[in-house]
């Protein structure tokens, strides 16, 4: 760690890594950052903050750990078990998936389910919703949901976290570097989790964007756990278009609106 800190102020090199690895911890958080942000907006206002923090920061605290077990990361890697089956091949004569499975590919397959799972479950409740009026049963739903919201973003967190450090292990060596990587990452999830997650709360259709994302970040990550791995940069162009497309139509709604205001 002392070495790794030396060679920031030596190694231009150094420098290099930790910039390209900030910005690539970054985008990896948004995906976490969006799930923690659908998650507190279904609790009570009063709660919604408090989740989002215990939330970021138990990510930190995940991947503060994680690094400190790198040679037990790596070895999550490592395959445990095999299926002997032959699958289809690709254009290049190799198997279009992998048959051998390691703890990361299958926790990567959990936590994909996980979110196709939720994804589909929130999308089910906006399009149909059951309200209620009964207040002691609002009171005992909002506690068991701040109980649930916290224990699912407990296992999500867990997943991106494991990602995440594969991530930075895969980029480079330097432990300091990986250090203040993933505190930038999570000091900017930090900074942005109470805009994005108002922001989210104000445009009810940026709500079902955002569910779309979880489904098809929960697709490439049963994918990756496959042994097909999408290139992250064709994820976070799609993510990016689909998110341009939707402020489109927001600024076009707000036109409309004002429009409107002032016609007698």
């Amino acid at each position: 760690m002392i070495e790794g800190l030396q060679s920031l102020l030596t190694d231009p090199g150094a420098w290099a890594a930790l910039a390209a690895l900030v910005v690539m911890e970054v985008v990896l958080g948004i995906d976490n950052l969006i799930f923690i942000s659908i998650l507190s907006n279904k609790l009570p206002e009063a709660q919604r903050q408090k989740a989002r923090r215990i939330g970021i920061g138990l990510a930190l605290v995940m991947r503060l750990a994680l690094l400190s077990m790198i040679a037990w990361i790596v070895g999550l890697v490592a395959p445990v078990f095999d299926l002997g089956l032959s699958g289809p091949l690709n254009d290049y004569g190799q198997p279009a998936f992998e048959t051998n499975f390691s703890w990361r590919d299958l926790i990567l397959i959990a936590g994909g389910l996980f979110l196709i799972w939720k994804a589909t479950k929130e999308i089910h409740h906006s399009m149909d919703p059951v309200p209620t009026d009964d207040v002691l049963d609002k009171k005992a739903a909002a506690a068991l949901n701040f109980g649930s919201a916290i224990v699912q973003i407990i296992l999500l967190d867990m997943v991106f976290s494991i990602d995440s450090i594969l991530t930075a292990v895969g980029m480079t060596d330097n432990l300091a570097v990986m250090v203040i990587a993933v505190l930038v990452a999570v000091t900017t999830m930090l900074l942005a989790a109470d805009p994005l997650a108002n922001f989210i709360a104000k445009n009810p259709t940026v709500v079902m964007l955002a569910l779309g994302f979880l489904l098809m970040i929960g697709s490439v990550l049963i994918a990756d756990g496959f042994g097909v791995h999408v290139p992250k940069g064709y994820l976070y162009a799609a993510m990016a278009f689909s998110t341009l497309v939707e402020a489109l139509n927001i600024f076009s709604r707000r036109a409309q609106q004002r429009k409107a205001a002032k016609t007698p």
